[in-house]
């Protein structure tokens, strides 16, 4: 499997499938995904252009006001998995919010999510934008994930602090931070975060620039 970050909370998995998840700040158009994962609809993730989406996975509120906009959607809900040819994806929660503006106000799309991957042999975390919570080591325990991907910017989402402690609660092989020096108010810098989980857990950090592809 090829993991590719394309920048904030944008990843592509390409294997059997290429996955695309949280669009923006690509063009989804052109990265011509099979399917992509939306984990909320705050417009720093879902992009400010979700008509242009293709083929994409939301929670049910968030799925109904695409299909609204023509786009082609899978509606599910927490918990819930469904298969896509050989790969098998699970929406698990996520401590966040999510809302879209319309005319100035905010308006509910549902709860955010994150995604558990499984695709080539491989199981990919997605958390999207949420703090820590003690259910990742249910996470850990029924889905065994192989790689992590997690907030680690502060302000908005988990800082480094509890993403170690997330990291130690995954026990993923690899730590993947997103969702930092995107902008000011949530500039890391994460080289102590990687020591201290990689002498204090198993998992290998992985501090990956926008545009770079890890291959596992």
């Amino acid at each position: 499997m090829k993991i590719t970050y394309a920048g904030h909370s944008c990843f592509i998995l390409e294997g059997s499938k290429k996955i695309l998840i949280d669009p923006m700040p690509v063009n989804p158009q052109e990265i011509k995904a099979d399917l992509t994962l939306i984990t909320h609809a705050h417009s720093d993730h879902i992009g400010d252009s979700p008509e242009k989406l293709g083929l994409c996975a939301a929670i049910h509120e968030l799925s109904g006001y695409l299909s609204g906009l023509g786009v082609k959607t899978i509606g599910m809900n927490i918990g819930g998995s469904f298969d896509f040819g050989d790969v098998k994806i699970t929406m698990v929660k996520a401590e966040h919010s999510s809302s879209m503006n319309q005319n100035g106000l905010p308006v509910y799309m549902g709860e955010p999510c994150g995604f558990v991957v499984k695709m080539d042999g491989l199981t990919v975390y997605h958390a999207g934008d949420t703090g820590l919570f003690s259910d990742m080591k249910l996470i850990r325990k029924l889905y065994k994930p192989d790689v992590a991907i997690l907030p680690a910017g502060g302000l908005f989402t988990m800082g480094p602090d509890e993403c170690m402690t997330a990291a130690e609660y995954l026990g993923a092989g690899i730590v993947i931070p997103m969702h930092y020096n995107t902008f000011e108010a949530i500039k890391q810098d994460l080289t102590d975060f990687k020591k201290s989980v990689e002498l204090t857990t198993s998992s290998r950090v992985e501090l990956m620039k926008p545009g770079e592809t890890l291959t596992i």
